[in-house]
C-alpha cells in the first residue's frame, strides 16, 4: 500500500510544527544583578536565576530565591533580606512573561537579536506589569540574553528609612544576563 504525496506532506509539516514549537531553552545559574547606589555602592548579584523560555511562543518565565543575592559586605546583605526584602516572608521572585517579537530571531542562524519582553513581575509581594528590551545572542544551539531596565522601589512596596535616603537610590537597575541551552 502506497501512501500518497499529500498525506507524507502533512505528516511532514506537523512533525515539523511539533518539533519547533518544543523548542526551549532553560538556564539554571542565570545572572541577574542590581544597582540601588546614591553615594555608596549598593550591588547584589544572583547567580542561580532559573529561567525557561519557548522560542515558538516567546513564552519566558524566570524565578530567583532573594536570599541568593549576593554583596560585596555581609552586613549589606543582612540589611537587604531582613529590612527591605523581607527575605523569609517574600521569599522568591518571579517573572512571567512574553519576548513579543520573537518571530524576528532566527533561532537557526547565529546573531545577536533585538527584542522587547512584557510581562509580570512579582516581588516583595507586589505583582506589577514590566516592559524591557534586550537582545537574544544565538550561537548554534545555545542562545544567551542581555538587557537593563530600572524599577522603582516604591512599586514594590520596598521602604528606604530615612537614616539612609541619601546612601540608596528610589531605583534600582536591573540587569539580566542568562546563558541557555536547549532543553532536550
Amino acid at each position: 500500500m502506497t501512501i500518497k504525496m499529500p498525506v507524507l506532506f502533512f505528516l511532514f509539516l506537523s512533525l515539523t510544527s511539533l518539533l519547533y514549537s518544543q523548542q526551549r531553552y532553560f538556564t539554571k545559574n542565570g545572572n541577574i544583578s542590581f544597582a540601588a547606589g546614591s553615594g555608596e555602592d549598593i550591588d547584589g548579584v544572583n547567580k542561580t536565576t532559573t529561567s525557561v523560555f519557548d522560542a515558538a511562543t516567546g513564552l519566558i518565565e524566570f524565578a530567583l530565591l532573594v536570599k541568593g543575592f549576593e554583596f560585596k559586605r555581609a552586613l549589606m546583605q543582612a540589611h537587604f533580606n531582613e529590612n527591605y526584602m523581607e527575605s523569609d516572608k517574600f521569599p522568591k521572585s518571579v517573572f512571567k512573561g512574553k519576548i513579543i517579537n520573537i518571530d524576528k530571531v532566527n533561532f537557526q542562524k547565529d546573531g545577536v537579536y533585538p527584542v522587547t519582553v512584557k510581562g509580570i513581575l512579582d516581588m516583595h509581594g507586589v505583582k506589577k506589569e514590566l516592559e524591557a528590551t534586550g537582545t537574544l545572542k544565538v550561537t548554534g544551539e545555545t542562545v544567551s540574553t542581555n538587557a537593563q531596565f530600572s524599577i522603582l522601589l516604591s512599586d514594590y512596596n520596598i521602604t528606604i528609612p530615612s537614616l539612609v535616603k541619601d546612601k540608596i537610590s528610589k531605583t534600582a537597575t536591573v540587569k539580566v544576563n542568562c546563558n541557555y541551552s536547549m532543553l532536550k
